[in-house]
């Protein structure tokens, strides 16, 4: 039985476009108004349509390390001190005297307002970044995104895939064992019940790394089409002077003397970066089964994350004060209008997408 059109699971790749578009528009910005309004953006999308699968419980995994990267951020500050030199001081540490050779640095010392708000306003689009990365991966299907990926490129996924599910099906057996653990009115808190759970957990481990390899081989992984010699060389040459060609550009594009070249650079590396993958896909014996559509909700969703994005950049170029708050002196930040409109409209995945359903094996991409 097939699901509805209506009801049917969104590609995968227009997840990624608007994640990948909304965290383009955090990158743009140290704003903290507009970040904390991407990251509440992703949330909420995120809890509308978020499925039941493993998978998307790493939304809460990506949170706890963008909050480990503010604080971070900020203890380096308090301990390190920051770039920004302040006059405006909160609190004054103790200092350790350092050698001669260690000039410019320091530890302990004047803490200022001006620099601990440089190294929030700075993790905090690092944070947003996560944060959308982590919606994505809690949205699209591992499994159903592998299946889009160029044949040359398939074995590299399946590997990719098969470490990001990882950490995900260890989690659940762990609460699993626990669970039991409870039910036979054993403890399963402390350091001695972890221990005990440690063996049931690679034992299972072990049997899902037989039962996923013994799959692959049914299914006739690694198996390659004959190519000519010549084929081989143009794909190998193709790809190695595209992935150098995307470097130069975008070492070009950092820089402040490489605007006049590296966009054709980078033009000409993704053509043959793209032709090498194209050539390298002959090699692969590969089927699809029930290929995902594009239709009206995956235009909406990747839509909506790379308007966001175009709109924050081009705003931010005209315009960049709203998007950087200087800091020196401190100023309040003050929200851009048409930029948090735009960021607004990512949330319309949150009503365009797809109801999510329920767990199934067809709907997943394992079948």
């Amino acid at each position: 039985m097939t699901a509805s059109p209506d009801s049917r699971p969104l590609h995968p790749g227009a997840w990624w476009l608007w994640a990948l578009g909304l965290a383009t528009a955090a990158s743009r910005s140290t704003n903290p108004l507009l970040l904390l309004l991407i990251m509440a953006s992703a949330a909420l999308v995120v809890a509308a349509r978020r499925t039941e699968a493993p998978w998307a419980r790493s939304y809460a995994g990506f949170l706890r390390v963008a909050l480990a990267v503010l604080a971070l951020r900020l203890v380096f500050t308090l301990l390190l001190g920051s770039p920004v030199a302040g006059s405006h001081t909160i609190l004054t540490l103790p200092q350790l005297p350092l050698p001669a050779w260690a000039q410019g640095v320091r530890i302990g010392g004047r803490v200022t307002l001006e620099g601990l708000l440089f190294t929030l306003y700075d993790a905090l689009r690092l944070a947003a970044v996560l944060v959308c990365v982590g919606a994505a991966n809690a949205l699209a299907s591992p499994a159903r995104l592998l299946r889009l990926l160029p044949g040359a490129l398939y074995e590299v996924g399946v590997a990719v895939v098969v470490a990001l599910s990882f950490a995900p099906n260890l989690l659940a057996d762990v609460q699993r064992l626990r669970a039991a653990r409870r039910l036979r009115g054993r403890p399963d808190r402390g350091v001695r019940s972890m221990l005990s759970v440690g063996l049931p957990v690679l034992e299972s481990a072990l049997e899902r790394s037989i039962a996923l390899a013994a799959a692959m081989d049914t299914r006739g992984f690694g198996r390659t089409r004959p190519v000519s010699r010549a084929l081989a060389r143009a794909t190998t040459a193709c790809t190695v002077l595209g992935l150098l060609g995307l470097c130069a550009a975008v070492f070009g594009l950092l820089g402040s003397d490489g605007g006049g070249w590296a966009v054709p650079a980078l033009l000409a590396g993704l053509a043959l970066t793209a032709t090498g993958l194209a050539l390298g896909s002959r090699r692969t014996v590969r089927t699809r089964y029930r290929p995902d559509g594009w239709s009206w909700p995956e235009w909406l969703v990747a839509g909506s994350g790379l308007t966001a994005a175009a709109v924050v950049t081009v705003l931010s170029v005209r315009d960049p004060a709203p998007f950087t708050p200087t800091v020196v002196p401190p100023t309040a930040p003050v929200l851009p209008l048409f930029a948090a409109l735009a960021v607004l409209l990512a949330l319309l995945p949150a009503v365009a997408a797809p109801r999510p359903l329920p767990l199934t094996p067809a709907l997943d991409g394992r079948s």
